[in-house]
């Protein structure tokens, strides 16, 4: 695990009442949750904004499937990105409708414009993408491989 550093942050009381309304409403046990989650977003929104670093997003997307060709756009865009999308999810919403989630994972500029695509085909009805970060699992295994090694 890592080690956790303490320090202060100083904020007006309105704001800090505020604050903790919205950890409540959110249900954080305290105000170092909150904050770390909130660090963390601002981070991967910042990779995103800046097509910067590895990026994982879902992509869903609703759409008729009896509009003409559509089905078959799709699923074309999705093998063109096979390297990128890491999985799919179809559901059949009523007689008419499908809702299809397509997670992607790559560096943020790759993923970004599949997404786009993906939403920009004509025929798709509503949509969004919803983006994360992928966590440093190099310094995570790094840590534990020399955790593992004996004392010399």
């Amino acid at each position: 695990m890592a080690k956790l550093v303490r320090f202060g942050v100083s904020m007006e009381d309105s704001l800090l009442r505020e604050f903790d309304r919205y950890i409540q409403r959110k249900g954080y046990r305290n105000r170092s949750e909150a904050i770390r989650d909130m660090a963390r977003n601002a981070m991967v929104q910042e990779a995103w904004e800046q097509e910067k670093g590895e990026v994982i997003a879902a992509v869903a997307l609703v759409y008729d499937h009896e509009k003409r060709g559509l089905a078959d756009r799709l699923t074309d865009l999705q093998h063109l990105a096979a390297q990128t999308i890491v999985s799919t999810l179809h559901v059949h919403l009523d007689e008419r409708h499908c809702l299809e989630v397509i997670v992607l994972r790559g560096n943020a500029s790759s993923v970004r414009k599949i997404a786009n695509n993906l939403l920009a085909i004509k025929g798709v009805l509503h949509g969004g993408i919803v983006a994360t970060g992928v966590p440093n699992t190099e310094k995570v295994f790094a840590k534990a491989q020399n955790s593992t090694q004996p004392d010399e």
